[in-house]
C-alpha cells in the first residue's frame, strides 16, 4: 500500500508541476530570443498596408510596456537603424544611432526598458507606402513624455511581412 501511496504523489506532483510550468509566464530570458521569423500574432488581419503598418506600430508600443523584448526584436528588420535626433532634426551631426538589431537591442535593454514605461502609443500616425517601403509620422507617448510629431518611422516588406526599417525620434525642437 505505501508504494502505490508513494506512486500517486509522485504522480500528483508531476502533474502539478507540469501545470504550473504551463501557467507560468514566458519571459524573453526563459526562452532565448525567438527567430526572426516568427511576429507577434496581431488581433486581425490587417486589411491593407496601412493597417498593417499601424498594426506594427502598435505591436512596437505594446511590447514596450511589456518588456517583451523578444517581440520587440520581432518587429525589426536585420539592417534596421533607430535615431535619437536630440531636438535638432536640421543637424544630424549631433544624432546619436543605433544601427543593425543588436545595437537596437542594446538600446532596448539599457536606455528603454529600465525606465519601465507603463503606457506607450502613437496618434497622430500619417502613412505613406510606396511599393514596399512605407513611411509614418506619429505624436508618441511613452509615459508621461510626449513627443508632438517627434518621431518619424520607416517600413519595408520583404517575403510579403512588414518590418521596421526605421525610428528617427526627438524631431520637434
Amino acid at each position: 500500500m505505501t508504494v502505490h501511496l508513494r506512486s500517486a504523489w509522485s504522480i500528483a506532483l508531476l502533474l502539478l508541476v507540469g501545470i504550473a510550468s504551463c501557467a507560468a509566464p514566458v519571459t524573453p530570458s526563459s526562452l532565448g530570443e525567438r527567430p526572426t521569423d516568427i511576429v507577434p500574432l496581431a488581433a486581425e488581419q490587417p486589411a491593407n498596408d496601412e493597417d498593417a503598418i499601424r498594426q506594427l506600430i502598435g505591436q512596437e508600443a505594446a511590447a514596450l510596456v511589456s518588456q517583451d523584448l523578444a517581440g520587440l526584436m520581432a518587429l525589426w528588420a536585420d539592417d534596421a537603424v533607430i535615431v535619437d535626433a536630440k531636438h535638432t532634426p536640421q543637424d544630424a551631426s549631433d544624432d546619436a544611432r543605433w544601427r543593425g538589431r543588436d545595437a537596437i537591442r542594446e538600446r532596448y535593454v539599457v536606455l528603454v526598458l529600465p525606465g519601465n514605461p507603463l503606457a506607450a502609443g502613437a496618434r497622430d500616425i500619417q502613412i505613406t507606402v510606396e511599393g514596399d517601403t512605407a513611411t509614418a509620422t506619429s505624436t508618441t507617448a511613452i509615459g508621461d513624455e510626449v513627443a508632438v510629431g517627434g518621431d518619424r518611422w520607416t517600413f519595408v516588406r520583404r517575403g510579403g511581412r512588414w518590418s521596421i526599417s526605421g525610428l528617427t525620434y526627438n524631431l520637434e525642437p
